[in-house]
C-alpha cells in the first residue's frame, strides 16, 4: 500500500515511524516540512527533515525526543566562547550531519537530493522528502511583533500569544522533486499528528502540494495532535484556541477544509463532531509499539 504522509517532526516522526514498522519496506514516503530550516553559524539546519531522519534511523534522543542520542556539546561551547550564537543547540554529532548537508548545497544539489543521500547513508528505506526545495520560513506574528519560527519557538521560549502565522517564499514555491509524483501514486495520503499551522501548514502552503491533496482520488485522513483538548508538547492548544475559537475536533478538522476525509481522534476526545469521519483511538504514542497500533488504526481509517 503507498502511502504519503504529511509530517513535521516529534510526533510526527513517531508516527512516521510507526507507519515505516507497519507497512512493507519503501511504501511510505514522508513529505517533511521546511518551514522551521534556519541558517545558523554559517549551516542550513533543517530541524523536522532531521527529526524524521534521525528517528527513523533510530538515532534519535528518545528522552529529549530531539537531536541524537550520545551527544555532546563541545563545538557550541567553543563557538560561544568566541561570541558565536549560542541560543539555537547544535550538538556535536548533528553539527556532522549540518556540514554534509550545506557542503552539498553549496555545491549546487537541491534539498531534496541532499536529503535522499542522508537517508541512504542512514539505511533508512522509507523515502523522506522535502516540501520544496526552494526557501520557505515560517513566521510567527503576536502582539510583541512578527518573529522567524526558530526565534519565538526557541529564543523567546514560544510563550508569545499568535495572532497568526505566514510562510515567507510560498507564493513561488514548488513541490521538491518526486513529491507530485508521490501524491499522484499514493494510495492513502495522512497527516501526522504535528501542528496544523507550525508544520503542517508550511507544506500545505506550496500551491502544488494543497492542489494535489485537493485533487486526489483516494482518502486523505489526518490524526489530532490533542489529547483531552491538550497538546502533547508544544503550543498548540494556545494557538487552536485563540486562533480557531477552541480544541475541539471540529476545531482541528477545521484547519483543513477541503483537505481531508477523516480525522483521527484520542478516545479523550470523543464523542465529538466535526464535518468529517471521526474515528477515536489511543492516539498518545507512549512507546514504539503504541506508534505501530496507532499508525494501523489509522491505515485502517485510510481504507475507508
Amino acid at each position: 500500500m503507498k502511502v504519503v504522509l504529511l509530517s513535521g517532526g516529534g510526533g510526527g516522526a513517531r508516527f512516521a515511524r510507526g507507519l515505516a514498522d507497519t507497512l512493507p519496506p519503501g511504501d511510505l514516503t514522508v513529505v517533511g516540512n521546511v518551514g522551521d530550516d534556519l541558517e545558523i553559524l554559517g549551516l542550513l539546519v533543517s530541524p523536522d527533515l532531521d527529526s524524521l531522519l534521525y528517528t527513523l534511523a533510530g538515532l534519535i534522543d528518545e528522552g529529549r525526543r530531539w537531536g541524537r542520542e550520545g551527544e555532546s556539546w563541545n563545538a557550541l561551547a567553543s563557538a560561544r566562547a568566541w561570541g558565536g550564537e549560542e541560543w539555537f543547540r547544535l550538538g556535536d554529532l548533528d553539527l556532522g550531519l549540518h556540514l554534509v548537508r550545506t557542503e552539498l548545497l553549496h555545491a549546487g544539489m537541491s534539498l531534496s537530493g541532499v536529503t535522499d543521500q542522508l537517508r541512504e547513508k542512514a539505511s533508512v528505506s522509507t523515502r523522506i522528502l522535502p516540501a520544496t526545495d526552494g526557501r520557505l520560513r515560517t513566521h510567527v506574528h503576536a502582539p510583541a511583533g512578527s518573529f522567524p519560527f526558530q526565534e519565538w519557538f526557541v529564543a523567546r521560549a514560544h510563550e508569545d500569544e499568535v495572532d497568526a502565522v505566514s510562510y515567507e517564499g510560498a507564493d513561488d514555491a514548488r513541490a521538491a522533486s518526486g513529491v507530485l509524483e508521490a501524491l499522484a501514486d499514493a494510495e492513502a495520503i495522512l497527516i501526522a499528528p504535528s501542528n496544523p499551522y507550525l508544520s503542517i501548514g508550511p507544506i500545505l502552503a506550496v500551491g502544488e502540494i494543497r492542489t494535489a491533496v485537493e485533487s486526489r482520488r483516494v482518502r486523505c485522513v489526518a490524526v489530532s495532535p490533542l489529547v483531552g483538548g491538550k497538546a502533547v508538547s508544544g503550543p498548540l492548544d494556545r494557538m487552536l484556541s485563540r486562533m480557531a475559537g477552541g480544541t475541539t475536533p471540529a476545531h482541528v478538522a477545521g484547519c483543513y477544509p477541503a483537505l481531508i476525509d477523516g480525522l483521527v481522534i484520542d478516545g479523550a476526545d470523543a464523542p465529538g463532531e466535526a464535518d468529517v469521519e471521526l474515528v477515536a483511538t489511543r492516539t498518545l504514542m507512549s512507546d514504539r509499539d503504541a506508534a505501530r497500533r496507532l499508525a494501523e488504526h489509522v491505515l485502517e481509517a485510510a481504507c475507508g
